[in-house]
């Protein structure tokens, strides 16, 4: 019971990450992140300021806790192999964690990842020593190439990014999770705490939130809703489910005494 997430080596108590885009400012995203007991908290490269000039307008890891949370930069933006690692190379050398998220969408309509691409550059990063988590879509077989890799973990989506649809991809994810040597991560689509218990009973090693707790009306409630949601939904995972069944099965059975 209350086995905790390990990534690469590191361990973390909680099981739910959270993103940073999209909060109404940096002080609720701060108060949310608190809320939620959260360790790991991805970050945008392109929105963060990595050149020491103390951007105002790049200012967001003045408001994450580098000693209470694991940064964990992500490549959002890039369009293929080349951009992500250019930009993971150049969060490492800047001092943050060499660990990437690795985001790597062209398509500007549905942000679907590139499989390809993502492949490519897991393979550059993994052997450079990156701690290297892909998004991905909920594909068995590429999450097998990544993990084959180097990838640490793998993170096929639920739905489509900020769609907040839930788990669409739920039968593609329980074949991911039984195959899985590395932990499953759901990213994306998640929009309500139940989504995020559901991913956890069938057996998802952690879930990224992030739209469904920025644009809420109270982030830092939600935020706690979702921490809820987690913990009740990998507890259930770990006391075994019941089967499910076709037809009623009595909880009172008869039995020959009434006869």
């Amino acid at each position: 019971m209350n086995q905790p997430l390990v990534i690469a080596g590191r361990t973390f108590q909680s099981r739910l990450l959270l993103g940073t885009g999209k909060f109404p400012s940096h002080e609720s995203m701060r108060d949310a992140l608190a809320a939620s007991g959260a360790e790991i908290v991805t970050v945008a490269l392109r929105r963060a300021d990595l050149s020491g000039t103390r951007d105002p307008y790049a200012d967001i890891l003045d408001f994450i806790d580098s000693e209470k949370y694991l940064l964990l930069p992500n490549t959002s933006g890039a369009m293929n192999a080349e951009e992500a690692v250019r930009l993971a190379r150049l969060a490492a050398a800047s001092g943050l964690p060499k660990w990437v998220k690795l985001e790597i969408h062209p398509d500007p309509q549905y942000l679907l990842p590139d499989p390809i691409e993502t492949l490519r550059a897991t393979e550059i990063l993994a052997a450079e020593g990156f701690a290297v988590l892909p998004y991905i879509n909920a594909d068995p077989v590429l999450a097998k190439r990544l993990e084959e890799a180097g990838a640490a973990t793998v993170m096929p989506l639920g739905s489509p990014i900020g769609s907040n649809r839930g788990l669409e991809t739920r039968a593609q994810i329980a074949i991911i999770i039984e195959q899985a040597c590395v932990p499953v991560i759901v990213d994306a689509g998640i929009g309500a705490p139940s989504h995020a218990a559901e991913a956890m009973e069938l057996g998802a090693d952690a879930v990224l939130v992030n739209t469904a707790i920025a644009v809420a009306n109270n982030p830092i409630r939600m935020a706690i809703a979702f921490k809820m949601a987690v913990e009740a939904g990998r507890s259930a995972c770990e006391s075994g489910l019941p089967s499910q069944a076709d037809t009623a099965i009595p909880t009172s059975p008869l039995t020959a005494f009434l006869q």
